[in-house]
Parts: structure tokens; C-alpha cells; sequence
């Protein structure tokens, strides 16, 4: 027997006409790329949105087409990411911080048929637009009056082509598993693998994010998403705030702690979102100037391990609620969340850090496993660590144009090659990523560990530890150490920190110093460039 429910398709459609119905007052507020501050409202983003429909559909953009954007956190992007899915066709984000070689493949791959972009990118694109075999027009994200001159061809100006159509339109009904956006993997090995999201995936994803433990929306809440909306959709958090009437702060391309501060404490954000690196450079700022965030509640930060002193110094020295998450491109990307239980609260602060560094619990939607090397199922008692498998309704079934996938197993789970423990409250903690894990004489050393604690030393800014080769014993780890300003701290000081603190065996071989560590396009350490360009240490030691 079958329940007597409706059946209405879950479509990201329905999100802003929700928002524009129930919030139709609620204010957007970003800062643009020409460096004024705009406002509008839910109503005033629907109806530029079915406007931006309407014009997509006279260039000729159908169900399906693939339509990319090389953008910031603004409202024309916000635009984009309705009025492209509501028609039925793919929002493809472009990440501009990735090589152009790889932006090109991308661009092919995914067969993107028109570009929109912010005026910040029109050099970028320039160098590799004869590489584009399927681009029929780029569109300049910008109005008439800041234009600008370019070699681009097949070029329209947004605001002339928006103003042209009209705000009359009945979004079209399809099946709600239809795809609605595609993102792209960093291509740390190999060349990148498109993920694409369906409006299903994207609206149950959207009220998971939501959720009081996870981001904890609604009409009190001021969003401020450093997150850039081309890093997996902002963690769908855009789409979260339509859902729950949140008003929304976009950053634009101001993302020094600085022009951060000004415009949350003008805003009165309450949230913000974005990886560790951004809050680094934010503490920095607050800590030299003596200025923060009054109305800042809370910070949820993802994409990597942040280092144990910044939780402190968040909760500590500015009363802000620091939240760790977890998820990857394939997760859209959500999959834990670290939120303390009341009985954790009245923990000694050493015991309740140590707790808050774990990733946390998964949201409800998210099933998540780890397994040894045999792909056997292992306890989940805290200690014993193996590799996270997760399946869901907002996790990747397969690769775009991919055939098979060697990441999913016979059962749809899909391999994250992170390796963690569980425990027997589902509390996550990852202890690497598979492919940085250091073998030392058949042992293993856990690189993020090492990295937290260099990162705690008073006079390190930056921290990140590789494995290299050694003739004894297999693998040691090194650690490469970026100083705070004005800091000289020596090798031995930084390697007497360890003592103590973790196992003699553990402790690096040595410490090298550098002015800052390469970071990729979504403000991770690029691990395997440093292993290139610390090939030889080992052999250099002996």
C-alpha cells in the first residue's frame, strides 16, 4: 500500500519562489565586482531571475545545456544560479584560481556552450578562449557603463541582456532527478572528474545544511558565505538561505580580513562560512588591530583540518562558536558536523578542544562506514582508524562522462580516502588523507596531527607535513613551517615543541622554513607539490 501524498517535484526553482513569497522583504546585500555595495530583496532576485530565464531561452539554451560561470560571491552569480537551473539546464561554476590548462579541459569536457564572467577574469579567459572548441558567446557580468574593451568574441553585456527580456514566466516542471549543477574536483591527481548535482540532491542537501547542528538557519539569521560560490556551490548555502529566508551578505572579491570585518560588522552577519585559511588572515586582522565581529555568533569552517589554536581563539579570545565540518565535491558537499552535546559543554577546555577538533557526526541523509585495507568493515570505537566510505541521496553515484568509477564499490558506497575513526557516538575524527599518511617502518604517522601541533608553537603561522623517502625507514616525516611576521623561531625549538606531545618516533626528522605553502584552488596545501620539491631531502640528510 502506497501513501495518499502529493507528489511535487523537488526542484531549486521552488526555493526562490518560495523565498520570494514567504521572505519577499528579505534583503541580499554584496558587494560587486565595480565596488559598490548592492540591495535587493527575495522578490527582487525572483523576478531577475525569470528575466535572466527568459533570456537564456532566446539565446538558444535548452534542457541540459551546459551554462559556466567564472565568478565571485555576487548577486549577479546568485542570479545565475537560479534563473540558469530553473529552465532545466546545468549551472557549471568554473573555479578561476585552477590552472588554465585545467580550466580549459573542464570547459571542453563539460561542453559549456556560453560563459558568464565577472570582470576580474576577462584576462584569464582571454589567454585560453582560442582552446574553447564547444563556447558560443561570453557574457560580461557587469552594465553598460563599465564595459570593457576585449579581444573576447561573441561577447554581451549582462545587464543589456537581462533588462532586454521580460519577468513573466512559469517555471517549467520536469523530474526533479534532472541534473541542475556541475562542479569539478580540484584534479590533485589526474585531470579533474566533474560531479553533477541533481535538484533533488540539491534541495534534500539544502535542508540538511540548514538544519539547527548543521548551519542553523532562518529569518534571525545574517549569512556572510566567504566560501566561494565556484567551491562546490558554496556548500549550497545560497540555496539554504532561499529555503529558510536567511538574509544573504556576498563578499564580492574583498576577502582580507579588512574589507571582511567592515562588511560583516555593517551587515551584522551572525554567520559566516569558509575554509582556514580565510579565518587565519581574519585572526591575524582582529589580533593586530583590536578589532572583531560584535554580532558574529558563529563560524563554520570546512575544506581542511583547522588547526586546534584557532578553535581556541575563536571561542576564547572572541566568544564565537566554531563549528568543523566535513564533506568533499562528491557530498555536495555536507557529510559531518561537529556540534558539542550538552553533556560535553562543562568539559575541562583541554577535554573539550580535543573533542572539537574531531569532524564531528553525520547529518541525517549521510551514512558513512570506515574499512581496512580488504574493504572489511572495522569497529567504531574511537581508536581503530580506516578508510571513510559514504552513500546518500546527496552523494555522487558515478563520475560526469565517466563510465565506471574505481571510487564506488558493488554496494554504491563511494570511497573518500580519508582516514579517520569513529566512535560509539558516530563522532568522526580524520586522522589523514590516505594519500598523505606517512609510513615510517611499517607504522603510520598522521600528518594532520603533526601539522595541528606545529600550527599551536606561538612563533608558526602555517604548518603542513609530507612524508619523503628514507633509506631505513621507508618514510619520515618533514615538516614545512611558514613563521608569523617578525618570528625567527630555530629548528631545534621547533622540534623540542613535539616532545612529549606525541610519540618520540613521531617527532619529524627535520623542519624546513618557507615565506608561505603552495595552496591549490579551494585554499587546500598542495601536499603533492611540496613532495615534489622535497624529493630529495631525505637523500640529502644522509
Amino acid at each position: 500500500m502506497r501513501g495518499l501524498m502529493m507528489d511535487r517535484p523537488l526542484l531549486i526553482s521552488s526555493l526562490i519562489d518560495h523565498a520570494a513569497a514567504a521572505f519577499p522583504d528579505q534583503e541580499i546585500v554584496s558587494r560587486t565586482v565595480e565596488g559598490r555595495l548592492h540591495r535587493q530583496t527575495y522578490g527582487q532576485l525572483q523576478r531577475r531571475c525569470k528575466q535572466l530565464a527568459n533570456a537564456l531561452a532566446a539565446l538558444g539554451v535548452e534542457d541540459g545545456d551546459r551554462v559556466g560561470t567564472i565568478a565571485w560571491n555576487v548577486y549577479r552569480h546568485l542570479e545565475l544560479y537560479f534563473g540558469i537551473s530553473g529552465i532545466g539546464a546545468v549551472c557549471h561554476t568554473l573555479n578561476p584560481r585552477l590552472h588554465p590548462s585545467q580550466l580549459v579541459y573542464i570547459i571542453n569536457h563539460a561542453k559549456d556552450r556560453f560563459l558568464f564572467i565577472d570582470l576580474t577574469f576577462i584576462p584569464l579567459l582571454q589567454s585560453v578562449a582560442h582552446e574553447l572548441k564547444a563556447l558560443e558567446g561570453v557574457v560580461i557580468m557587469t552594465d553598460r557603463e563599465h564595459m570593457p574593451e576585449t579581444a573576447l568574441e561573441n561577447v554581451l553585456c549582462y545587464e543589456d541582456l537581462v533588462l532586454s527580456h521580460s519577468d513573466q514566466l512559469e517555471w517549467p516542471e520536469f523530474d526533479e532527478r534532472s541534473a541542475s549543477s556541475l562542479c569539478y574536483t580540484s584534479g590533485t591527481t589526474g585531470n579533474p572528474k566533474g560531479v553533477l548535482y541533481s535538484h533533488r540532491s540539491t534541495v534534500l542537501h539544502s535542508w540538511a545544511i540548514a538544519l539547527p547542528d548543521a548551519a542553523d538557519l532562518g529569518l534571525a539569521t545574517c549569512l556572510l558565505p566567504v566560501v566561494p560560490m565556484f567551491h562546490v556551490n558554496a556548500w549550497a548555502l545560497p540555496y539554504a538561505a532561499a529555503m529558510t529566508g536567511t538574509k544573504l551578505v556576498l563578499p564580492g572579491p574583498a576577502l582580507d580580513g579588512e574589507s571582511l570585518t567592515t562588511l560583516m560588522s555593517a551587515e551584522e552577519v551572525t554567520v559566516t562560512a569558509g575554509v582556514p585559511t580565510v579565518w587565519l588572515g581574519l585572526l591575524h586582522h582582529w589580533q593586530e588591530t583590536g578589532k572583531n565581529v560584535p554580532s558574529l555568533r558563529r563560524v563554520l569552517v570546512g575544506g581542511s583540518a583547522p588547526p586546534r589554536t584557532m578553535i581556541e581563539s575563536f571561542e576564547k579570545e572572541f566568544g564565537i562558536e566554531f563549528r568543523h565540518a566535513w564533506g568533499m565535491t562528491e557530498m555536495s558537499p555536507l557529510g559531518t558536523v561537529n556540534v558539542l552535546a550538552p553533556s560535553m559543554r562543562s568539559m575541562a577546555d583541554d577535554e573539550r578542544f580535543a573533542v572539537k577538533c574531531k569532524q564531528g557526526r553525520p547529518v541525517f541523509g549521510v551514512e558513512l562506514k570506515i574499512v581496512d585495507e580488504e574493504d572489511r568493515p572495522l569497529p567504531h570505537d574511537g581508536k581503530t582508524f580506516g578508510e571513510v566510505k559514504v552513500r546518500g541521496p546527496w552523494v555522487c553515484s558515478a563520475y560526469y562522462r565517466e563510465r565506471r568509477s574505481a571510487s564506488h564499490d558493488e554496494d554504491g558506497w563511494f570511497a573518500t580516502g580519508d582516514i579517520a575513526t569513529v566512535d560509539g557516538g558516530a563522532m568522526m575524527h580524520i586522522t589523514d588523507r590516505k594519500k598523505d599518511l606517512v609510513k615510517s617502518g611499517g607504522e603510520w604517522i598522521s600528518s594532520i596531527e603533526l601539522e595541528n601541533l606545529a600550527a599551536s608553537h606561538p612563533d608558526v603561522a602555517h604548518a603542513a607535513v609530507i612524508g619523503v623517502p628514507d633509506a631505513k625507514w621507508s618514510e619520515r616525516p618533514l615538516l614545512v613551517v611558514v613563521p608569523k611576521k617578525k618570528r625567527s623561531p630555530t629548528k631545534q625549538e621547533i622540534l623540542d615543541y613535539f616532545k612529549g606531545k606525541v610519540a618520540d618516533w613521531w617527532i619529524p626528522n627535520d623542519v624546513v622554513f618557507e615565506t608561505e605553502l603552495p595552496l591549490g584552488g579551494t585554499g587546500k596545501v598542495q601536499k603533492a607539490r611540496l613532495r615534489e620539491l622535497y624529493a630529495q631531502h631525505g637523500a640529502q640528510q644522509r
